[in-house]
């Protein structure tokens, strides 16, 4: 039986009628029982809690970064943001959410006549029944169940809460595009600003969102989002919500400044950039252990408070990027980059072909000729292993030196020169920096923290605190720099070098820590022995598992040229122990943790505090502490340091100290220094071990300028005070300048004054300026006693003129007098 078409409207009023007076029976129905069953739903609803990042901030309460699972969501009260988006909002969505209870009776009527006639046209639901869908139904199925469940809870949404509570729900829950959810998200990643600023047309590109993130995002679809604008923006006007010009205006200024060439991949995910990355990564492992069980950092929206100084941040970040790629570009450059290839293959077979052929210009051996290696092949060599090879038939030995060769180059070129920075401060041992490499994007290695690195001369004062401690040593206590033979408890010798092969002989202990001399700092080890040296080395850096430490700290004599393996931040925290009056320092990123309401969750810096209370926090006396920072500042005065501190111009009257180092090949590069505010470990070198970074890329030429500029920066706006000093157990005596001991008359090479832990201050008088002076009169006399019979007429001769050395010509000559902070020790473990 056909139907006609005024019997088939007739059809669907009653079909649409019958469904209503269902639904408002059963709702009806529903809301009685719902009185008794369904309070546990209200309360469900009072205590909703949308998905929300962790935000982590900077000491200065700066956002760092957040992080957050699948819904990037940052809630914003409706009563922040402005009117004309709330109007936005209304005009698009829900024009009488003010005046209904929950539905709107003509659109829900249409909707359930759309639903019983086979038409999913979409459209029909109120801003609460959007919200109420969205928490308590599927909105991705289109049946009348889940339409009856929707306007279920619209009615319950009605009864127990305002409509300003509801329309905040709305705004803040739904998803907007891009991996944004609510208003406040969005407009962060369209925008670039917070919602509580946005225009007129902002917010009319906006609304179209809720309903079609996709179709209208302005990214994806630029010309769909400016129509549907537009029609926002009239439909605006007509409703008297915005002045026409004002409309018109804001539109055209929004498309003039719109950027057409934002990426279709833009996302809330990809936007999320930390201003300090792999500190991030440090504190969300941390996270992950401090807030165990139920939690989820990526949802609960936690306020995690760190010790992170954005400033600091941004300036370590700066000058490392532009020292990691200086390093690199000087690395890649450097005529004297050399391929161990030189070393272990090409100069063995050349000098074996020297001697095989006789033919003695191509004998490489010899430390001095071997940097020339690389440019003497490919100048001279190559024609010649070519002749050699064509002469004998062995063109094999031609291919096997290319191919060796070639292979060389290519894993070189592919080596890349990373560092690392993190700083402390003293006091407190709160991180203020941290750089881990060249680019978290690239490998998430966090070299400030995880990575195992030799330091170097840079361990030299971990164990002199031991010696000086002991009272065996004393900052004047007399040294011999000279080839000595020491042997490791297995019989084998051990013979340690200074740079260039040059010896000082007798020297007192401030000049060799300053300058970094091997020999003398090897006779401190052997003075104290290996256990003090041991036990100190690893409270200082706060490694406290003896069994592991047996492996970490070898019991031979290389250990103190720093043949251990530490990262920079168990570094920074050994000699920040130093300026901290010789207490323990313990790193830490976070402060507190705080929920969503800005409720304590953890005290995490109060814990530790209380942890170790009570318990031996002190490494060093304050008295021992405090000489070890008077050495260390010689080294910035006239030792490793010296000129990094004139190339900037000195430190603006703020006193500084450290220690640089370098490992055996260039392999490493250290420079660990403090004021009496903070310390800074500064490192470049490679992942891997076994390449160089070249010859004289020591520590103080690579770190310490990086060392230098971010120290003198970071201090530019504090107050220049001095090291701590102890009320007592320190005295001041004068001493000869080369016995260390107490001055006669005859000490004529200088009287400096030196500082004690007191009861270690010399007893004796100098003997050795004694001596030479007996020496100087018998010699003296000998000489008069010749004279007597010796004839000193002079010859009526002309002698030429004779033109004195030029100094400045053997300086530029000579590098190792030009730079003095390529002096000390050098060779099998360098400084």
């Amino acid at each position: 039986m056909a139907f006609s078409r005024r019997q088939r409207v007739i059809v669907q009023i009653i079909i649409g009628i019958t469904l209503l007076v269902a639904l408002g029976v059963g709702i009806t129905l529903g809301l009685a029982i719902a009185s008794i069953r369904n309070i546990d739903v209200v309360r469900e609803l009072r205590d909703y809690r949308p998905s929300l990042p962790t935000q982590i901030l900077d000491r200065n309460g700066k956002l760092i970064t957040e992080l957050f699972g699948e819904e990037k969501r940052e809630i914003i009260h409706v009563d922040e943001l402005p009117k004309h988006l709330i109007y936005a909002v209304l005009t698009r969505e829900d024009r009488n959410f003010y005046t209904h209870s929950g539905f709107d009776f003509v659109r829900t009527t249409k909707a359930a006549i759309d639903m019983a006639m086979g038409r999913f046209s979409g459209g029909g639901s109120t801003i609460t029944q959007q919200v109420a869908g969205r928490l308590f139904a599927d909105r991705s199925k289109k049946t009348i169940e889940r339409k009856i469940r929707e306007l279920w809870f619209a009615f319950l949404l009605e009864r127990s809460f305002t409509k300003d509570e509801i329309l905040e729900l709305y705004l803040n829950q739904e998803f907007l595009g891009h991996g944004t959810y609510g208003v406040e998200a969005a407009s962060q990643l369209y925008f670039g600003h917070s919602a509580r600023e946005v225009s007129i047309a902002e917010a009319a590109i906006l609304v179209p969102l809720f309903s079609a993130p996709s179709g209208y995002s302005p990214i994806l679809h630029p010309e769909a989002a400016r129509d549907r604008q537009r029609y926002v923006l009239d439909q605006m006007i007509q409703l008297g919500y915005v002045a026409k010009e004002e409309a018109d205006d804001s539109f055209r200024d929004f498309w003039d400044s719109w950027d057409y060439t934002r990426s279709s991949s833009t996302s809330a995910y990809l936007s999320n950039e930390s201003q300090a990355p792999y500190f991030s990564e440090y504190i969300r492992q941390q996270l992950e252990d401090l807030l165990f069980g139920s939690v989820d950092i990526y949802k609960d929206g936690y306020i995690v408070h760190t010790t992170l100084d954005l400033e600091y941040q941004r300036t370590a970040d700066s000058i490392m990027r532009e020292g990691i790629r200086s390093i690199n570009q000087r690395y890649r450059s450097s005529s004297q980059e050399r391929f161990s290839v030189v070393d272990t293959r090409y100069v063995p077979l050349l000098d074996m072909m020297s001697l095989a052929f006789n033919i003695d210009n191509i004998k490489v051996a010899g430390a001095r000729q071997r940097r020339e290696a690389k440019s003497s092949y490919l100048g001279k060599m190559n024609p010649l292993v070519d002749l050699i090879a064509m002469s004998t038939g062995s063109q094999s030995l031609k291919s096997f030196v290319n191919r060796t060769y070639d292979y060389q180059k290519t894993e070189n070129d592919r080596s890349i020169i990373e560092g690392a920075l993190i700083t402390l401060e003293n006091e407190t041992g709160h991180i203020l920096s941290m750089v881990g490499g060249s680019d978290f994007e690239t490998t998430k290695l966090n070299r400030a923290v995880q990575s195992k690195l030799q330091p170097g001369s840079s361990f030299k004062p971990l164990y002199y605190s031991a010696a000086i401690s002991s009272g065996k040593f004393t900052p004047a206590t007399r040294l011999y720099d000279g080839p000595i033979v020491f042997w490791n408890a297995d019989g084998t010798p051990y013979e340690p070098q200074n740079f260039l092969g040059e010896w000082e002989g007798s020297v007192l202990l401030r000049y060799a820590l300053a300058t970094s001399m091997n020999v003398p700092s090897i006779q401190v080890l052997d003075g104290i022995g290996f256990d003090a040296a041991i036990e100190r080395a690893s409270r200082l850096l706060g490694l406290y598992d003896q069994r592991n430490n047996e492996d970490v700290f070898p019991r031979r004599y290389p250990l103190g040229l720093g043949i251990v393996s530490v990262a920079p931040i168990n570094m920074a925290r050994a000699f920040a122990t130093f300026p901290n009056a010789g207490k323990e320092v313990v790193p830490i990123g976070i402060t507190y943790i705080q929920d969503r309401q800005g409720n304590m969750v953890l005290e995490h810096e109060k814990e530790l505090l209380s942890q170790r209370k009570g318990q031996n926090t002190r490494i060093l006396s304050p008295q021992a502490a405090y000489v070890m920072v008077d050495l260390l500042e010689s080294t910035v005065e006239f030792g490793t340091l010296a000129n990094r501190r004139r190339n900037i111009g000195g430190f603006d009257g703020m006193p500084m100290a450290g220690k640089t180092g370098t490992t055996q090949n260039w392999g490493d590069a250290w420079t660990v220094g403090f004021s009496p505010y903070m310390t800074t470990a500064v490192w470049f070198g490679f992942d891997m071990p076994g390449n160089s970074l070249g010859r004289y890329i020591t520590g103080a030429t690579a770190a310490g300028p990086i060392w230098a500029r971010f120290m003198k920066e970071v201090h530019s706006n504090l107050e220049p005070k001095d090291f701590f000093k102890p009320d007592s157990g320190i005295v001041t005596v004068r001493v000869c300048a080369v016995s260390g001991k107490l001055p006669t008359q005859e000490c004529d090479e200088g009287i400096i004054e030196e500082i004690f832990i007191a009861g270690t201050e010399p007893r004796e008088a100098c003997e050795i300026h004694q001596f030479q002076q007996q020496r100087d009169e018998v010699l003296l006399k000998h000489i008069q006693d010749n004279m007597l019979i010796q004839d000193f007429s002079v010859p009526d001769t002309e002698f030429p003129e004779l033109t004195p050395p030029s100094f400045d010509n053997d300086l530029n000559e000579n590098p190792a007098l030009e730079d003095p902070d390529t002096s000390g020790s050098f060779n099998p473990l360098l400084d």
